[in-house]
């Protein structure tokens, strides 16, 4: 007979996975470590949405809209369950040149479509395929990004406005500088201060955002003393912020531009971050092609009820991590504190100095020029297009940089590829020659030029690495070996000589050369 008793009496393992238990262990989690969190990235995120909206010359209240809609519709939807969406500062200068273009309305249209292309490009499955551009290039654009955020938000902290290109703002520094307005120009220092000294905060106050504590003195400065400086003016409530977007009448070309420029930053932004995320937790790995779909849906949304473009930003994710969140939980319920905080206290960002914004952005600005991707940019010989990408963007224009840096980059790649190393020295009483790297008709002409400086009767050693030999550098080591034997001198061959195929080191002497032609 069965064993009964054992059959009826659930082991402990089946205690554990019970629903119930689930539900229970799922609840404790959240209150431990996702609540936490999403409060941690709310602060996080407060000053830097208001920020990017100021910086991107876009409604303040847009900021909070996009941050809303990038917590709760990003992190339900998205395929990275710890990757936290917003307003990000990589799309400032993009959002900024579509404003001063089209106006807000048609922005709002634009960020709405780009989202549309990005929940297609998701649903078609090529979410990876936008990972296939240069990292040096995007990079990059970032700093370029950066460079052009820092320059623009210093006008504003010495008591001026920013110019309509970098040009500009680089000629008109110096007297800005000379006519600075001292209260503003010390609110903007102190937050850069406050933001570089928090790194050593004491323990107990470094889960505390450096950004919020920095907005937060310098306001409290501004009210305290009697400083007559500009601060933020909302129109309206958060409620009264929300607007359809605007239908274009015609210059539908420049439309498209704009959407391919928002989908594509947008994009590229969100992936490299939720890679990036992955790379700081142990967790489930992000799904690509869904997070392209979150992305594209909170575009939309955002743009439909006037909030500005969305895409991953690495600030506030490191910020989630970092408060040990454990689900997307945590992002979904930041997205909840900056409504709630909207809904009846939106008026206290009247309060805040423009220049305290604007010292803040210079910091944000300044850390998207990461010194590691110089370093990297330099030990891999790629930091001409490093350089060549980070000034067009700032002179030109972020489209142009990046098709400039993509271009520089593909052809510096296909230099790499058919540039071969050929060298010819004496060692002792012989030659050495040495042919490395993808040798075909491209390098006969240097090719040949080293071979003919080999002396005649000389004894050489050719040493042949290459990655690929071609018919026509092939023909020409063998007609060269060939005279050099028929002039007295010897040849020994360390590698393969044998065209289309990979040298292998080690082997002597295995040539085929090419047949005689029939008489």
């Amino acid at each position: 007979m069965p064993d009964t008793d054992r059959l009826s009496t659930p082991s402990p393992h089946q205690v554990d996975q019970s629903p119930a238990v689930r539900r229970t262990d799922r609840l404790r989690s959240l209150i431990r470590h996702d609540l936490p969190s999403s409060l941690v990235v709310f602060l996080v995120a407060l000053p830097l949405s208001v920020g990017i909206a100021i910086a991107s010359d876009a409604p303040v209240l847009a900021g909070l809209i996009a941050a809303i809609v990038g917590g709760i519709v990003g992190g339900a939807l998205g395929g990275s369950a710890l990757q936290v969406s917003g307003p990000a500062a990589g799309l400032t200068i993009v959002v900024a040149d579509l404003i001063a273009e089209f106006g807000w309305g048609i922005t709002c249209f634009i960020t709405v479509m780009a989202g549309v292309v990005q929940l297609l490009l998701g649903l078609s499955r090529v979410a990876r395929a936008v990972l296939a551009m240069s990292p040096v290039v995007v990079h990059a654009m970032l700093a370029g990004i950066g460079i052009t955020i820092a320059l623009q938000q210093t006008h504003v902290l010495l008591g001026g406005e920013s110019h309509s290109s970098a040009w500009a703002d680089v000629i008109e520094l110096p007297a800005q500088i000379v006519g600075a307005h001292k209260p503003g120009v010390f609110l903007g220092l102190l937050v850069i201060a406050i933001m570089g000294a928090w790194r050593w905060a004491p323990p107990r106050l470094a889960p505390i955002p450096g950004p919020l504590v920095a907005i937060v003195v310098a306001t409290v400065v501004s009210v305290v003393f009697p400083f007559q400086v500009s601060r933020i003016a909302l129109e309206g409530s958060v409620v009264d912020a929300l607007q359809l977007p605007a239908i274009p009448h015609g210059n539908w070309g420049a439309v498209a531009i704009g959407v391919i420029t928002v989908t594509l930053v947008a994009s590229v932004q969100s992936l490299l971050t939720a890679v990036a995320t992955d790379r700081m937790h142990s967790g489930p790995r992000t799904e690509l092609n869904r997070e392209l779909i979150g992305q594209g849906a909170s575009n939309i949304v955002s743009g439909a009820i006037g909030g500005l473009p969305i895409a991953g930003v690495i600030v506030r994710s490191s910020a989630n991590l970092r408060a040990g969140a454990k689900t997307r939980a945590a992002t979904i319920l930041h997205g909840f504190w900056v409504l709630l905080f909207a809904l009846p206290f939106a008026g206290l960002i009247d309060q805040i100095p423009y220049a305290a914004l604007a010292g803040l952005l210079v910091v944000i600005g300044l850390k998207l020029l990461r010194p590691a991707y110089i370093e990297t940019a330099l030990r891999s010989g790629d930091f001409a297009i490093y350089l060549v990408t980070v000034l067009a963007v700032v002179f030109l224009s972020l489209l142009h940089g990046v098709m400039i840096g993509l271009a520089l980059a593909v052809a510096m790649t296909g230099w790499r590829v058919m540039r071969a190393r050929v060298e010819a020295h004496p060692v002792d009483d012989e030659w050495r020659v040495v042919v490395e790297g993808v040798c075909t008709f491209l390098t006969l002409p240097r090719l040949t030029r080293v071979l003919a400086s080999v002396p005649e009767s000389a004894t050489v050693t050719l040493h042949i690495a290459v990655t690929y030999l071609d018919h026509a550098a092939h023909q020409a080591i063998t007609d060269w070996q060939r005279r050099h034997r028929t002039r007295g001198g010897t040849v020994r061959v360390h590698g393969v000589l044998e065209r289309g195929h990979r040298s292998r080191r080690g082997a002597v002497d295995r040539i085929k050369p090419d047949p005689e032609p029939a008489a």
